[in-house]
């Protein structure tokens, strides 16, 4: 053979490999053959760590698909709608704001049928509410907290008073912090955010049978109405009384130093209190009314598919191993499990502490928060956040209710 026919075979060969990998990549296979996905995290650092070696856990068992891990951080939002607005979106992403991005979004509701009953009867029911629109499920749970009341046990027993109880009300709360408080050594009873997220706080509604908007989302009449302006005045009569105080965080900071003898908060706050060594325990939230048990927000973190992925298959495949019984073990003191045989087989629902937390989640499964209804949810939740500063705030402790009569406007 010639070495110009030499050249010429080579020059083909180098144009059939090209070729071949153009198409791959087209049609998003990588070099080995695997179906190429990507996945997109909110995450960094230790939590981000942890995801790659779950990612590569899947890589590593899988034949037939590869996950490409990236991590937006901080620019999560902006990264994600900036992307679908080029339909150039992840496969797979992690999400909470199902109203924002719903019309990007997959819905998931015919491959959770092709798994059987018993696949979606496993998630707890009320954590599908936090994450569909109008009925139609976008994401399947994967982490999630309620909140409850955490206590330092050493200032109650320091002063005779009794741990708090599952039937507690907040006047039961606000004697308790009447005896705790001891205004020479700035110790307090409870603490409350001065500028709580509007999304949180709905649940104090929820609790004494308000709401911040009705199900046709009309906050006129039901954000200004007495019984949901009525737990928000309490919290403010307790901060003139000087048995609350309020902080700039949810009052974990003061709480770490012994300085409150309560504050409500999530699951987040579990670990850093047990690294302090700090003796304390937590308690379902209190009742407004003895009639009506107490209500919890749900922060709840889900995965959703692109309505835009051209590997819908490949796509439910990692989404169903992210969402699974191993991976829901994994994250426990990361996360608390969403999956009932889980929380059951670890013993969570009877734990000392976690068992709250779920309490809560049984407690809350009806309500649905003013976000997923409200189709103005951003201006609302300003207006919201503008009164409830008003309300909690010592420069002004305006009225609950003409705070949010201002707010429904």
């Amino acid at each position: 053979m010639n070495k110009n026919l030499k050249k010429v075979l080579a020059v083909i060969l180098i144009a059939v490999i090209a070729l071949s990998l153009v198409a791959c990549g087209s049609n998003g296979k990588t070099s080995k053959g695997k179906t190429k996905i990507r996945f997109a995290t909110w995450d960094d650092a230790e939590t981000l760590e942890f995801q790659q070696k779950m990612v590569d856990k899947f890589n590593a068992q899988s034949d037939t698909i590869e996950v490409i891990i990236e991590s937006y951080g901080d620019n999560y939002d902006t990264k994600i709608t900036a992307s679908m607005g080029s339909k150039d979106a992840p496969d797979v992403m992690y999400m909470w704001n199902y109203p924002k991005y719903a019309e990007g979004l997959l819905p998931l509701d015919d491959l959770i049928k092709s798994e059987g009953t018993d696949y979606k009867a496993n998630f707890y029911e009320a954590l599908w509410n936090y994450n569909s629109i109008n009925g139609v499920i976008l994401g399947i749970p994967v982490g999630y907290t309620t909140h409850v009341v955490y206590y330092n046990k050493d200032l109650f027993d320091q002063t005779g008073i009794a741990y708090p109880s599952a039937d507690w009300t907040w006047e039961d709360l606000r004697n308790a912090a009447e005896k705790l408080s001891n205004p020479a050594e700035k110790v307090y009873g409870i603490a409350f955010p001065i500028q709580p997220d509007p999304y949180d706080y709905e649940m104090f509604a929820w609790s004494n049978g308000g709401a911040y908007v009705d199900a046709q989302g009309n906050a006129a009449g039901v954000l200004d109405s007495d019984k949901t302006a009525a737990p928000f005045q309490f919290f403010q009569d307790m901060l003139k009384a000087g048995i609350a105080i309020g902080t700039d965080d949810y009052g974990s900071e003061s709480f770490s130093t012994g300085k409150v003898g309560m504050f409500m908060n999530g699951a987040w706050s579990i670990d850093k209190l047990q690294k302090a060594g700090l003796n304390f325990g937590v308690q379902v939230l209190p009742r407004f009314d003895k009639s009506i048990p107490s209500a919890s927000i749900l922060s709840s973190s889900g995965v959703a598919i692109s309505k835009t992925t051209a590997n819908k298959e490949a796509a439910w495949e990692f989404v169903k191993f992210w969402t699974s019984e191993e991976l829901n073990k994994e994250r426990i003191g990361y996360e608390l499990p969403v999956l009932k045989s889980v929380a059951g087989s670890e013993k969570l629902t009877s734990h000392e502490i976690y068992s709250k937390f779920y309490a809560m989640l049984d407690q809350s499964s009806q309500y649905m928060p003013a976000s997923f209804i409200s189709k103005d949810w951003s201006n609302l939740s300003d207006k919201i956040n503008l009164a409830l500063e008003k309300i909690l705030n010592s420069d002004s402790f305006t009225n609950a209710q003409e705070a949010l009569r201002e707010a429904a406007k």
